[in-house]
């Protein structure tokens, strides 16, 4: 396994190139939509000029230039339950979704399990006597589902589980490899393979992005750390540390041996009303070409927007937009519709997109 032993960035440190970026004309957020009901994640499949949204509530929805058609994608409102951190929180579409109409979702059931279940679909809406489920995993507690699930380019789907909740994971669920809570799970769902564990040592993985080979993993901390750690397909077998470490602390002991740990990238402190990380995206649009191959984030207490680039094992050019942007409230989730461009969701219902300036 290739290890990604790096140094986190200081949060206050901004690199030259990111000062010319945050004056390069300016960035702005155009409202798109309004009044959703608990949005927490928004894609498109590829080619696909739709935006779909998925409430936490139950529902995916599409939007067609900014007007949410009457009929939903999908409700699945009558079999999850939801509060807290449960609810309908991850969305994938099949690489080959505009051939074979295939979805996954990721939800926590009536009796607060995750479920893992695929659909097809044809035009506008979804079957649901397609559902099938693809694997299911008890959750001890009502928080730490984590629920974001999407391709990697080796086709694998990986599914980012919490460590089933409470606090300070009482049962080491995180670090025992018998259990699927508290890792990254990965499987090839057009064999029909079962989960396997692709890393382990994870907290609560609130979104994680692929960038190519790379996916970022934004997790949440316990009491005093939130981080971001960049692994690979390749990185088969990874340990992100938690709960030995939390970020790049040792969480219940004075010292730990870290060795074999993936290192987080960056890492910031509970200061400023800073207290969950939401983790972002790369953006890859064509709109705003200064910012190709940034990685956009947020934090669920605070609202603002930063970006990092990441390349050679580093992160660089932490740049904070707030001041630009505004905070933005309780951002739950960033998206991206099929050209690349990238969306920021509140737990408010507001969905917005990232423009120019002017």
């Amino acid at each position: 396994m290739r290890r990604l032993i790096v140094p986190a960035i200081a949060a206050v440190a901004m690199a030259c190139s990111s000062l010319a970026l945050a004056q390069e004309g300016g960035i702005r957020l155009e409202p798109v939509a309004q009044g959703l009901d608990s949005p927490v994640l928004v894609t498109a499949p590829a080619g696909d000029p739709r935006l779909f949204v998925v409430e936490q509530t139950g529902r995916i929805l599409i939007l067609v230039d900014g007007a949410v058609q009457p009929a939903p994608f999908l409700d699945v409102s009558d079999r999850i339950s939801v509060g807290g951190e449960r609810g309908l929180l991850g969305l994938a579409f099949h690489p080959d979704y505009a051939s074979n109409g295939r979805f996954f979702v990721n939800y926590t059931d009536a009796d607060g399990n995750t479920q893992v279940v695929g659909y097809t679909a044809s035009g506008d809406a979804a079957d649901p006597s397609s559902a099938t489920p693809l694997f299911s995993v008890d959750q001890p507690f009502g928080n730490h589902n984590g629920g974001w699930l999407g391709f990697g380019p080796d086709g694998l789907l990986y599914v980012g589980m919490g460590d089933g909740g409470a606090g300070g994971d009482p049962g080491n669920r995180a670090q025992n490899p018998e259990e699927l809570l508290g890792k990254i799970l990965r499987l090839d769902v057009d064999a029909g393979a079962a989960p396997e564990i692709f890393a382990t040592g994870v907290r609560n993985p609130w979104r994680m992005a692929f960038d190519g080979d790379n996916l970022y993993v934004a997790d949440v901390g316990q009491v005093a750390h939130e981080e971001i750690s960049v692994i690979t397909t390749a990185d088969a077998g990874a340990n992100l540390g938690w709960k030995v470490m939390e970020g790049l602390a040792c969480y219940e002991a004075a010292t730990c041996d870290t060795s074999g740990f993936v290192l987080p990238i960056l890492t910031y402190g509970h200061d400023s009303g800073r207290c969950s990380i939401t983790g972002g995206l790369v953006y890859r649009g064509a709109a705003l070409p200064a910012l190709t191959g940034q990685y956009f984030f947020s934090d669920f207490c605070d609202g603002h927007i930063r970006s990092l680039t990441y390349a050679d094992g580093q992160a660089t050019g932490e740049t904070d937009w707030t001041d630009q942007l505004g905070a933005q409230g309780q951002v739950t989730s960033f998206g991206t519709d099929s050209a690349g461009e990238l969306y920021v969701v509140t737990i408010d219902g507001n969905l917005s997109k990232l423009v120019p300036a002017s």
